[in-house]
């Protein structure tokens, strides 16, 4: 069975650009696989609970064919199509919003043990994981992170622009990006300062 769903995994991810195009216009929207999923139907608009277990059961490949589905997601997925169809639209309905939710807190954990992190990733870390809903700790995941690590990012230009022996064209750069963007400012601490300096 596993060579079996592997095989069909890699069906759908091949056959998902396709499948997406010829769906109708109202689920051809940029929301991933998982967001139609959430909306409690298929891609076709077909409301879950009149799903067919075909339907079902591409519709759990698709999550598994996600290039970020965690063990959790995976192993309850399988459990699910190991199961009955109601397994399969239990899994849909409420497992995979669980399951995900235990996946981004383990991701989570390993975001507050990372040496790197700085102060305010860990503030906002721990507040997601306080909160302890599966949308906190998605949020968190999806954009909170994002936003404290640029403020932990700034904080680390702006120690580079106190040190009164840095060069002018250090300087100069530290300046022109510490009201840039998270990525901006990622890329500076990174790469960009290692340029300048060097």
């Amino acid at each position: 069975m596993r060579l079996t769903r592997g095989a069909l995994i890699v069906a759908v991810g091949a056959l998902a650009p396709a499948l997406l195009l010829a769906a109708p216009a109202s689920a051809t929207g940029t929301a991933p696989a998982s967001a139609t999923v959430v909306a409690a139907s298929s891609s076709d608009g077909t409301p879950m609970d009149e799903m067919d277990e075909h339907d079902l059961r591409i519709a759990i490949l698709r999550i598994l064919a996600e290039k970020d589905t965690g063990r959790g997601v995976t192993r309850e997925a399988n459990e699910a199509l190991d199961g009955t169809v109601e397994d399969m639209r239990e899994f849909l309905k409420t497992g995979y919003r669980l399951a995900r939710a235990e996946d981004d807190r383990v991701a989570i954990v390993r975001i507050l043990s990372d040496a790197d992190s700085g102060r305010g990733v860990k503030r906002e870390a721990t507040k997601a994981l306080d909160t302890n809903t599966p949308e906190a700790l998605r949020a968190f995941l999806e954009t909170g992170y994002r936003l404290a690590q640029a403020e932990d990012d700034r904080v680390a230009v702006v120690r580079i622009l106190a040190d009164p022996n840095i060069g002018a064209a250090l300087r100069a750069a530290a300046e022109d990006v510490i009201d840039g963007t998270p990525e901006e400012l990622r890329y500076f601490l990174e790469v960009g300062r290692h340029e300048v300096d060097g």
